[in-house]
């Protein structure tokens, strides 16, 4: 068989398992809804208001937000992977993530001197939204005057591991001095959570995301050449700065904006590029970039439907299911492989 006719089918299973995994997810949680009910409830033709109102109230959200979340990660730790040349980056190596956590940490943890306006003048769910925004975005504005002048792409790596020191150092300053209460709501931010979306807020979220989204695709011819090193790059005639910046802006905005709207989630930018190079064997970004879409849409949605824990009232944390997924599939591809694909 070709391997264009290959990918093809691929793609079609993929699919059909997302679609799968979509409704699964929507059907299971502490109160079961048959899938006829599901149907039912999305296109208004059900009895139940009850099952009406869980399904396209909280369910549903819930289940897009989960397939934005998977899928923007996981482009974003290929962008990253691909942009240093290493197996181990992931979405958040520039320190976007902690740029978000500093915001959060000052309207939480600092609510007596910043917070606490903000709070009172935009109400708290939205404070945490904007100091997050805010946090990501100067931490990217940090990193791309940074890039500007550094040659190197290794470099800009460890620069955005430094910010990303500082901002935790910074954070742990204000945890300090933080009451317990203040501590416990931040710790509950940093376990992620992708169900408290409400329809308004989802559709700011899937539009800057359709942003990071459209910068990637943009990027694709020139990601490949990323693969064989920034003189190869250059030899093309490709601007390389420039691209830099669109792959920096790009992940910025899909990892940055879930991190702002769900808070950080770990290991699904890292793990879902190697276990799609590892399925579809090539280092095609035209194949990669939609192939990892659909997996990180796929994953999340499984872990979600773990953290359920269905025919229950409790709920996991989300980080902590997405460690459990994702860390052993890096583990088995390390031991698997010994190396990793790239």
């Amino acid at each position: 068989m070709k391997p264009s006719n290959t990918y093809r089918l691929s793609f079609i299973v993929l699919s059909l398992v997302l679609i799968l995994c979509f409704v699964a997810n929507i059907s299971l949680g502490s109160i079961y809804i048959p899938f006829n009910s599901i149907f039912g409830s999305l296109f208004g033709t059900i009895d139940n208001s009850k099952w009406e109102f869980i399904v396209t109230n909280y369910r549903l959200p819930k289940a897009i937000t989960a397939i934005i979340v998977g899928s923007g990660l996981g482009i974003s730790g290929l962008l990253m992977q691909t942009l240093f040349r290493n197996p181990l980056a992931g979405p958040f190596v520039l320190g976007i993530s902690s740029g978000a956590s500093l915001g959060v940490a000052i309207v939480i943890l600092g609510s007596g001197l910043f917070g606490g306006v903000l709070a009172t003048i935009l109400g708290y769910k939205w404070s945490i939204y904007i100091a997050a925004a805010l946090g990501s975005f100067l931490v990217l504005l940090a990193v791309l005057a940074v890039s500007s002048k550094v040659r190197d792409t290794m470099a800009i790596l460890i620069i955005g591991l430094m910010f990303g020191s500082i901002t935790a150092a910074i954070v742990s300053v204000l945890s300090y001095f933080s009451s317990a209460e203040q501590l416990q709501q931040y710790v509950f931010w940093g376990l992620g959570n992708i169900s408290n979306l409400t329809w308004e807020e989802l559709k700011v979220f899937s539009r800057l995301y359709g942003i990071g989204l459209v910068l990637a695709i943009v990027s694709i011819k020139q990601l490949d050449a990323f693969l064989l090193g920034d003189n190869y790059v250059k030899s093309l005639g490709v601007p390389l700065k420039r691209v830099r910046h669109v792959v920096i802006l790009s992940v910025s905005l899909l990892a940055g904006t879930i991190t702002v709207f769900t808070g950080p989630i770990a290991f699904i930018g890292l793990a879902i590029p190697h276990l799609t190079r590892q399925i579809f064997r090539t280092s095609s970004h035209k194949i990669l970039l939609p192939a990892v879409l659909i997996i990180g849409a796929i994953v999340m949605l499984v872990c979600d439907s773990i953290a359920q824990i269905p025919g229950s009232d409790y709920t996991l944390p989300i980080n902590a299911v997405t460690a459990l997924v994702g860390a052993p599939v890096v583990i088995w591809l390390l031991v698997r492989k010994r190396r990793m694909m790239f």
